[in-house]
């Protein structure tokens, strides 16, 4: 028996590293232990050698800021109070402050328990007031007698992650221009079970206009947040919310940073937002309130409404002398779903005015001819002869340089619209000056997502977010149905101005005429410091990729695959670190799932790894599905020719 364990201990070793061996001889004790158990075990369990590096690390660190924890305190049960103070007490970061406001409570414990805690340690600063003032009063009287260079907010049921304040300092060492910090974070049962694990995104600007992901676990330089004036009066339940768009406001976006560790707690009981989106419907009010505020105060004209889950959605206005859009879209013979694509364009679509250019690559089929000769009389439809080997890219790239159009959209011939509003919706972003390209919420013929964003490094390259999902699946911590930004999108359904087109020099001819394409021209587009904008609110069918079949021909395959090296070759590295997903989650799945093991650095243990050379932490680059190439985002109807 022995012996079995330490090979299967020795193969653990070898494939998943060193902090896998542990997780699963856990696992063979525990086998009822959830996915998140497990992923805990493995990635996220310190150790008493982690915390002996971690105390090493921070006496060696040329710069310990003083970290100030505010924390409003209202009539909580004790059990929970206590618990949200020794998670301050057992910081591995000894550099810290606890300021607490109690507001007012009635319940008699609330003063014996911090009263307590106030002598125990100097560290813990506590003040009583003597009215009631909601959360934001008592949020301010609390950073009034904060004296660290960073302010951290914690609710007086929640947790922090005994290595959360030293992850903070880490980052304040390596990053010292932050002025706005965040991280992952989990929820808590009553009984203690880490459960729904939150793994964001780098900064995303259009998803937190949707969400407020930088919540927990947040840290703000204090200068800032006292020069702004604190926490508003008015906008409680959505307080945090607001401290956090109207310090954006103030700072450069370098300046916001991401930490890719669950180093906040939020606890799941009766009344709080963590055990239903519906527990507090004022606070999803005053966030709106907030987030209209911004809005105006930033000089736009945008609209808050609600979003699914309680979220929210901004809604664009488009100016009175709407642009004319210029429709691209390539083709060769398959009459019958070209007909649905221009019949949804021409008959069920509410924006106007747009022109549509058809670049005919070879079509010899009769009916095709005919219809296209139909759709030539249409004054807002153009037809191109192309008479050239399929080339995806420059097949779009003259359809671009023909077009009359201040916008511009790349259509799949294959193609049918759902809702009549999806061309408006996507143009009122691709008109915004700092977004450059547009993409849709695609779906299969039977109502699964077929593209909902697309993720770096799925397979190597790329893939497509919640591919499979049902159509109203909310997706990851709901990213399947709010409006957000991606470092790509598919060239199925992709709008945007023509002079950010013309800027980067449109798509890729030499180098990638049939796959990956689009994701390299929205990563040049993202280069030039635009960001790329998924919305669900434009929906449509791309109907064909979901009974394509694999590119298995050996001509097709050694293409595809010298069109992936060309890819690899040219972006490196960052195929693999994607701003808009997470170390923490997987490269060989489209679906959000956990990383085995994570990719997240741990600063700590970086030295270890040069020194005894173990398995790096980033984990191993997996292979793509053979039948989950990009290639289904270009019209079947001429790749295949």
């Amino acid at each position: 028996m022995r012996v079995q364990q330490i090979k299967t201990a020795y193969r653990v070793w070898r494939d998943k590293g060193l902090t896998s061996v542990a997780a699963e001889l856990r696992h063979k004790l525990k086998p009822e232990a959830g996915p998140y158990e497990l992923w805990i075990a493995e990635n996220d369990t310190l150790q008493w050698s982690d915390r002996r590096k971690i105390s090493a690390r921070i006496k060696r660190m040329k710069h310990k800021p003083l970290i100030s924890v505010v924390m409003p305190v209202y009539n909580v049960a004790e059990v929970w109070l206590r618990r949200a103070v020794e998670s301050m007490r057992g910081q591995l970061y000894p550099h810290w402050e606890l300021c607490v406001a109690d507001d007012n409570s009635p319940s008699p414990h609330i003063r014996t328990v911090l009263a307590e805690y106030a002598r125990k340690d100097s560290r813990i600063k506590v003040v009583f007031r003597r009215e009631n003032g909601h959360i934001s009063a008592a949020s301010n009287s609390a950073l009034e007698f904060a004296t660290g260079e960073y302010v951290v907010l914690l609710d007086h049921d929640d947790e922090l992650a005994a290595h959360a304040l030293y992850m903070v300092a880490e980052e304040i060492n390596a990053h010292p221009e932050a002025d706005l910090i965040y991280s992952d974070e989990d929820k808590l049962t009553e009984k203690g079970k880490r459960y729904e694990p939150y793994f964001k995104p780098d900064w995303n600007p259009d998803l937190f206009y949707s969400q407020n992901f930088v919540s927990h676990l947040g840290i703000y330089r204090a200068s800032i947040v006292k020069k702004i004036g604190g926490f508003r009066p008015g906008y409680e339940g959505g307080q945090d919310y607001d401290l956090a768009l109207r310090v954006v406001e103030q700072i450069p976006e370098s300046h916001i940073r991401h930490i890719p560790h669950v180093l906040y707690h939020w606890r799941a009981i009766p009344g709080s937002v963590a055990l239903g989106g519906n527990e507090k419907d004022y606070a999803h009010e005053a966030a709106r309130r907030a987030i209209q505020s911004h809005l105006r105060r930033k000089g736009s004209h945008a609209e808050v409404t609600a979003a699914q889950n309680n979220f929210h959605r901004v809604v664009y206005p488009i100016r009175e002398d709407a642009p004319l859009v210029s429709l691209i879209i390539g083709t060769r013979d398959g009459v019958d779903l070209l007909r649905q694509t221009l019949d949804g364009i021409l008959n069920r679509t509410d924006y106007s005015p747009f022109e549509v250019i058809i670049i005919d690559n070879g079509s010899s089929d009769e009916r095709t001819l005919a219809y296209l000769r139909e759709l030539a009389q249409d004054g807002r439809v153009r037809v191109v002869r192309y008479d050239a080997p399929f080339n995806f890219s420059a097949i779009n790239n003259l359809g671009v340089s023909l077009a009359r159009g201040e916008v511009i959209g790349l259509i799949n011939n294959d193609i049918d619209v759902i809702s009549p509003g999806w061309l408006r919706e996507m143009v009122s972003h691709a008109l915004r000056r700092e977004i450059g390209a547009v993409g849709a919420k695609l779906y299969y013929a039977d109502d699964r997502i077929q593209h909902a964003g697309v993720l770096l490094g799925i397979g190597g390259v790329a893939g497509h977010a919640h591919k499979y999902f049902a159509k109203k699946h909310d997706g990851y911590m709901s990213r399947a149905q709010l409006i957000q930004n991606y470092s790509a999108v598919t060239g199925a359904c992709l709008v945007m101005r023509r002079e950010v087109f013309e800027e980067v020099g449109g798509l890729d001819e030499v180098n990638l005429a049939v796959a990956y394409n689009d994701i390299d021209l929205c990563l040049r587009i993202r280069e030039k410091g635009y960001r790329v904008l998924w919305t669900p609110y434009a929906e449509l069918y791309h109907l064909e990729s979901a009974t394509r079949g694999s590119d298995a021909t050996p001509e097709n395959s050694l293409r595809l695959s010298r069109e992936a090296d060309y890819m690899k070759g040219r972006w490196g590295a960052s195929l693999h670190d994607d701003p808009c997903y997470n170390p923490n989650l997987a490269l060989n799945a489209e679906d959000f799932s956990l990383a085995h093991p994570s990719r997240a650095v741990k600063p700590w243990k970086q030295q270890a790894e040069r020194q005894f050379k173990l398995p790096s932490l980033r984990g191993s680059n997996p292979t793509r599905r053979k039948d989950e190439s990009l290639l289904g985002d270009v019209p079947t109807e001429i790749k295949d020719k």
